[in-house]
């Protein structure tokens, strides 16, 4: 069997949030689905019943703490928590690759850390509605 491709290595994502890149800052960024499904058996032997839920998703994001203009850790946590804010994720940038456009609901993070190391966040925001796949501009 041929290798697959299409596959990547994340190392040049796009992170948008309100127009801002952050790029240099966000060490993770991923949209993951929660699908609840519900299953129930029957008095017959191969009885199953199954039903799959609509997916409620979430945007992780893990990045080091800037907290002065151009940060993203200082635009969350002077956003509003429960302000929208619009963002495109780009896994590997380029010209008609993938992409996600989606809106979080803002929280705030976390500020300072532990000596002696970077200081960094991590958060999940909940997604309203479903992300809409895309593809980045062909040229």
């Amino acid at each position: 069997m041929a290798a697959a491709t299409g596959v990547y290595v994340l190392k040049d994502a796009s992170v948008t949030i309100e127009a801002i890149e952050y790029n240099n800052q966000c060490t993770r960024a991923r949209l993951v689905p929660d699908v609840p499904i519900q299953q129930r058996r029957t008095l017959v032997p191969d009885g199953v019943v199954s039903d799959v839920d609509s997916a409620i998703w979430v945007f992780e994001v893990a990045a080091l703490q800037k907290n002065n203009a151009g940060g993203l850790a200082k635009a969350l946590r002077d956003a509003a928590p429960g302000d929208q804010l619009d963002v495109v994720l780009v896994p590997q940038d380029g010209l008609s690759m993938p992409q996600a456009t989606f809106t979080i609901l803002a929280l705030p993070v976390v500020f300072g850390g532990d000596q002696g190391s970077w200081a960094d966040f991590e958060a999940s925001f909940p997604v309203i509605g479903s992300p809409v796949f895309g593809t980045t501009a062909a040229s």
